[in-house]
Order: structure tokens, then sequence, then C-alpha cells
């Protein structure tokens, strides 16, 4: 008794001398930003999410001065200084960064000399001239906060936040593309309060009841104790969009592109390519956007357009709690394998925004969204928005080495916070 006394007495002057931060995310018109994050920039661990009227507040123990981050996907990331939280609430105001280049490319005039084959693949080979001279780049790894976000039907279901190491091994897979290496260290799942409720409910097992219950136990056990498809998609979101590997896988081939002049000294390069896998089952269809200096060649921008169909012949059986809660909850093969799931089709926007350290460029932001529709055997659609953001907060560019198996490896407790 004595020793826990003694432990509080040493805790207190800790929770005593925490500074609370606090304010409202706002966009351009006042309305409140839901489930912005709001984060220390060097402890992104300490931070929360903004409640559906844009509220937030969280302790720290911040120096002055200490940049903090308001983060949300289709805005740009603004940074403030932490004394601005401490007195009234404050009023952050973001501003768009939408994603798609659709708009822009459509309304530029093709030019007819630059569409001539021989004009075009000279273009084409300086451009990739150009991006193999800034994409030379040693062993990197970056510090990332992850936020990837649900929706259905107007409402958010909630997001999960990771933070990570990541490290990015320049053409290391057999297909040379580049190695990623992805380290969770820290991992928030933010609910509202009725939603917690509701996934807990589908958790404990009264949705599942197909399941033998020895299975069920085990993969309850599974879906507490560790980070899995979690892990699984804040990876993968930032492992798309190579953009010098994309380039160099097609621009030999002619017919798929389009190219556009711009204002501003801009040509806009434009690759279609369609993928039709499994006798059709699974077909995607890519715009991806080059936006290049018309003088140096250099890709100012660039963003990703798909349009994703996937049919599955047999189904798999899920019930509408089930196909909402879809990314929300780790689900096993043999879970998923009982449901009913028709077809899914989907339109994504994504981008990549790059930093230029030493004339080499590196990932600075990553940006996705997801317009889904999950089709089941009855024909019932139900639509799901993904929101996703990764932002760099670190970057090292010298004497990284690969992680190992075990760093990679190791699960992640996830923290459960409830917003209300």
């Amino acid at each position: 008794m004595k020793i826990r006394s003694l432990a509080i007495l040493l805790l207190l002057p800790l929770s005593l001398g925490a500074t609370l931060y606090r304010g409202q995310v706002v966009d351009a018109e006042g309305k409140g930003v839901g489930y912005a994050t709001v984060y220390p920039e060097q402890q992104p661990e300490l931070g929360t999410a903004t409640n559906d009227a844009g509220f937030f507040r969280f302790e720290a123990n911040l120096t002055v001065g200490s940049p903090v981050i308001v983060s949300f996907i289709g805005y740009e990331k603004l940074t403030v200084s932490s004394e601005q939280l401490t007195g009234d609430s404050a009023v952050l105001v973001l501003r768009e960064q939408p994603i798609a280049l659709e708009e822009t490319v459509v309304a530029a005039k093709a030019s007819k000399q630059r569409n001539k084959r021989k004009q075009l693949a000279s273009l084409l080979h300086a451009v990739y001239v150009k991006l193999c001279e800034e994409f030379d780049t040693p062993n990197a790894r970056y510090r990332v906060v992850s936020d990837v976000a649900m929706q259905s039907e107007g409402s958010t279901w909630g997001m999960e936040q990771m933070i990570a190491n990541v490290v990015v091994l320049p053409e290391a897979r057999k297909d040379g593309n580049d190695s990623v290496q992805w380290q969770g260290q820290y991992c928030k799942r933010f609910f509202p309060a009725e939603k917690r409720a509701q996934a807990d409910t589908i958790l404990a097992g009264q949705s599942l009841e197909r399941l033998e219950k020895k299975s069920k136990e085990k993969y309850m056990r599974k879906a507490v104790n560790a980070v899995d498809s979690g892990v699984v998609v804040h990876r993968t979101l930032f492992s798309m969009g190579n953009m010098r590997h994309n380039f160099e896988q097609a621009m030999n081939d002619l017919r798929h592109w389009k190219v556009s002049n711009e204002s501003e000294g801009e040509t806009v390069l434009t690759h279609t390519e369609t993928i039709s896998k499994y006798l059709g089952f699974f077909k995607i269809t890519f715009k991806r956007h080059y936006i290049v200096d018309s003088r140096t060649y250099a890709v100012r921008r660039f963003s990703e357009h798909a349009d994703v169909v996937i049919t599955i012949p047999f189904g798999i059986k899920l019930n509408a709690d089930q196909l909402q809660l879809l990314n929300l909850i780790n689900m096993g093969e043999k879970q998923i394998e009982k449901f009913r799931l028709k077809k899914m089709r989907a339109a994504i926007d994504y981008n990549t925004i790059y930093q230029r350290r030493d004339g080499r460029l590196y990932i600075r932001e990553k940006n996705l969204i997801a317009d889904a529709h999950i089709i089941g055997s009855k024909k019932a659609e139900i639509p799901v928005v993904v929101k996703a953001t990764q932002r760099v907060t670190d970057l090292q560019t010298s004497g990284v080495k690969p992680l190992t198996n075990k760093q990679i490896t190791r699960r992640l407790e996830r923290q459960i916070v409830e917003i209300y």
C-alpha cells in the first residue's frame, strides 16, 4: 500500500505540470472539421482528434514555441505555435488542398506538336532522365503520422492513427520498385461513443455467431491484442504512388500517353493504364498525371485517379454492420469466408507531395480519398468513403540501415479513444 501511495505521489507533479491545449478547427466557411488530428510535431503520440464540431483538447508538457500540427485529408497541413492553444479557445482555419487534377487536365488544350510520336518520345525521355537524377536517393528513414478514417452515408465511423518509422530502400524489390519497411510505434483508434458501443457489440460476437466458439475466441483475442489489417492499410498507402517506378514502366508505350500545355510554364503528361486480373474479376484503370516544368523537365506535382471493380462470383457473406466496420476491425480470412460480398466498385484519388533535399526528392506527404460501394448478394449497396493522409514529421537520409524482421513484425497494441 505504501509503495502504491509513493508511486501516485511521484506521478502527481507530472500531471499537475501538464498544460491544457485546446481550440477549434474549421474550414474557410467557419464550419467545424471533425476528425482532424492535432498533435505536437516532435511528440505526435500525445495528440488527439477533433469532434464533429471541430473542437479538441489535449494535455502535454511542451516548450514555448513548440510546433503543433493540424492535419486533415483534403486540406493543407497547418502548423501553429503551442502557446496559441493555451489561452481562450483558438480557432484554426484549414485551407483546401484538392487531390484530383481531373479538372485541370480536362481544361488544358492539347498541343498537336507534342502529341507527335517523335516529340512525345523525346519529352518522356527528358522527364525520365530528370527523375533518375532527382530520385538517385540513399536509404531513407521517415517518421510518419498516418490517419485513416472511414465514413458511410455522411457519418464518420471512426479513424485510426498510427505513428511509425518507415525505411525506404530504393529499387530494392525484384521488380525494381522501392522496398517499404513499416515499423509501427503508436496506434490510436478514435470513435464516437455510440459507434464504439456498436463496434464492441460486433466484436463481442453477436454478428459472428456462425463461427465455432473456439475460432471466435481466437480471432477476438487477435483483434484486441494486435494490429494486423490496420498495419496493412497504413503500409500499403505509403507504398502506393512510386512516381519514378510507374513512369519507367510506362514510358516506352506511347499509345497510352497524352500531353497538354498549361500556363506558367507547365506541361501535363497523363498516362492511362487498365489492368485486368483473375479472368476479369478484378479490373482497375489508372490515370496518372505528371505536371512538369516545361523548361527543366522536373516534375512539380503528381496525382493519380483509379477506378476499381471487384467481382466475386461465389460471394462472401457479410451483414451491414460488418461491411461498415470492415476497415476498422481486424478480420481474419476464415471470418471473411463466412460472409456474402458480391461486388465492390471504387473511385480513388491519390497524390504524393515531395520535399527537396540536396537536390533529391523525398516524400513529404501522401493523401487518398476512396469513394466505394460494397454490393451484397441481394443488390443492396452500402457506400463507404475512406480518407487517409500521411505526414512526414522527420526525415533521415544518412546511415540508414534496413529494419530487422523482429522490428517489422512486432505486435502493436491499440489505444481506444472516444470522441464526444
